[in-house]
């Protein structure tokens, strides 16, 4: 087996089980290492650390599998790691009132390049890295054979794999997929998926949790739901008993799907409340007309996709945060949310913090919004945790 030794004082990570090991912290490799093989990774002194994939052409050159010295990566590796993963999920998920959530989370379930979710009957994956392409068909056999899915299609089109050296790839994997788009249950709440053009994998499943809570501040309010998408948290709230919803995104397509949605849980709904528009411009105009909601809620995409990118993104996120805090009275609450993985939880709160005094409101943080059951954080792989979330009250 091909060995990649560290450079001396590099270990640290490996040994405390992060997944990552990147191209700076490698002192060389012994044999001809092609990309996507397994490696034997050793400290300085050629003691085994760990196994894992290798990609020479991605700054992480080595993703980490395996801590084991007595294992081996072999195809029944492979069934027992995705067969333990979808087993995690079998507590904390009423099945009985939701269908669809994530089976593989990648590093999170030392599955590094992998997720899985799940849509009803059908599955989705990504397979973000090479050494998880390279196994594709190992990786659909398992699943196949644990979960009998009518089909398995591949949403492989994140800018991760234009980094590992490979092409988008989507299309059907196994079985069949519906032309028309898939009715899920979540929460007793029905939303239709497009696994072919919807956004990531077609639904964002991670909110699941955060909207069955937020619902609860919903009754008798007036909503604005803010890069709305297909209305997860604006159908959660009229089903509460909001007094009126208005959602906002920049997609005709998301809005029409929104439109269906309520149409699927035979909810009123009314036109001129689907707005499609930009939401930094919306807010600026709202706040020119002097409007007002009662709940404001801002579910941005990713701002900061790198640690690179952040001060940008701080200052996107101070201005969406004071531009709806502009819009709010005493009393009004704010749910603001970031899936931006280089953000921690406490520079979120400094920036609502700088948000509140330009806007000229106080503000209390009465709850923090995090990732659901199935997307588990892994202790030794803080980087797995990425979606973060507070609720705010505007106390003056």
């Amino acid at each position: 087996m091909i060995q990649v030794n560290l450079a001396k004082g590099k270990e640290k990570p490996v040994k405390h089980h992060h997944s990552w090991v990147f191209s700076g912290a490698i002192a060389k490799v012994i044999g001809q290492a092609n990309n996507g093989d397994i490696v034997r990774v050793n400290d300085n002194n050629g003691q085994f650390l760990a196994y894992g994939y290798y990609n020479q052409a991605s700054k992480i050159t080595v993703r980490l599998l395996s801590w084991s010295e007595s294992e081996t990566i072999d195809k029944d590796w492979w069934f027992e790691k995705i067969k333990k993963s979808i087993e995690r999920r079998n507590e904390g998920i009423d099945f009985n009132t939701t269908d669809s959530y994530r089976l593989i989370f990648s590093e999170a379930d030392e599955l590094p390049g992998l997720i899985v979710d799940k849509f009803q009957d059908y599955l989705v994956c990504q397979f973000l890295t090479l050494g998880i392409d390279q196994r594709k068909q190992i990786i659909i056999d398992a699943l196949v054979q644990i979960l009998q899915p009518k089909g398995v299609y591949e949403r492989s089109d994140a800018a991760a794999r234009t980094l590992e050296g490979i092409a988008v790839s989507n299309g059907l994997l196994y079985g069949t997929i519906p032309n028309e788009p898939i009715l899920i249950k979540e929460n007793n709440l029905h939303f239709l998926v497009d696994v072919n053009e919807g956004q990531k994998s077609g639904y964002f499943l991670d909110q699941r949790e955060n909207r069955a809570y937020l619902a609860n501040f919903a009754k008798g309010k007036t909503v604005l739901d803010c890069f709305s998408y297909s209305g997860g948290f604006s159908l959660y709230a009229k089903n509460a008993g909001a007094k009126n919803v208005t959602s906002i995104d920049s997609s005709a397509l998301a809005m029409e799907t929104l439109r269906s949605n309520y149409e699927a849980n035979q909810m009123a709904f009314a036109s001129e409340q689907l707005i499609v528009a930009d939401v930094f411009q919306y807010l600026r105009n709202a706040n020119a007309e002097n409007l007002h909601w009662d709940l404001i809620i801002l579910d941005p995409p990713k701002l900061a996709p790198s640690r690179k990118s952040l001060p940008r993104a701080e200052r996107a996120y101070k201005d969406l945060n004071m531009q709806a805090l502009k819009l709010m009275k005493e009393g009004d609450l704010l749910a603001t949310f970031s899936c931006s993985g280089s953000l921690t939880l406490e520079h979120f709160k400094q920036i609502l913090a700088w948000a509140a005094v330009d806007a000229g409101k106080e503000l209390q943080f009465i709850h923090e919004f995090g990732q659901p059951i199935d997307h588990p954080v892994r202790s030794a792989f803080p980087e797995s945790f990425y979606l973060k979330g507070l609720l705010c009250r505007v106390i003056s």
